[in-house]
């Protein structure tokens, strides 16, 4: 597994395990309000510090053990697999904001669809990951 593939394996578990986290505080806090809970800006910077550190170390372990494909600048097939994946990624972002934007007329929650955008937010990245683990191992 090249050290691209295993970096964005990395990425996709932490940015997995931080939005499982943050979703879980705001399901909560929704259920103990008994409506949706609004932007709880220490859960988002939580959430945010959580994933830089997560990287950092991540990142830090995968380069260690081999720094020199660590080092090595992408290949024509790693540039054209990442090129796709944030490509379509873009379609997981559109659609969600899409979505929250049809759900806030019919029930004029605004809280909702700031957490549909973050959620989107969150959704496209893992969906840019997964797919560059896709085009890195179909070889498309």
């Amino acid at each position: 597994m090249s050290f691209r593939e295993q970096s964005a394996w990395a990425m996709m578990a932490i940015l997995t395990v931080g939005g499982l986290w943050y979703f879980n505080k705001v399901r909560a806090a929704s259920v103990a309000l008994g409506e949706t809970a609004p932007p709880i800006m220490p859960f988002v910077i939580a959430y945010i510090v959580l994933i830089v550190i997560a990287s950092i170390v991540a990142m830090s372990v995968l380069g260690m053990a081999s720094p020199e494909a660590a080092n090595a600048p992408a290949d024509e097939r790693e540039r054209q697999a990442d090129s796709r994946a944030g490509d379509l990624s873009g379609y997981v972002l559109g659609a969600g904001v899409i979505i929250g934007l049809l759900h806030y007329p019919l029930h004029m929650d605004g809280n909702m669809l700031y957490h549909i955008g973050f959620a989107s937010l969150m959704l496209s990245q893992i969906a840019e990951y997964g797919l560059r683990i896709w085009y890195y191992r179909t070889g498309s």
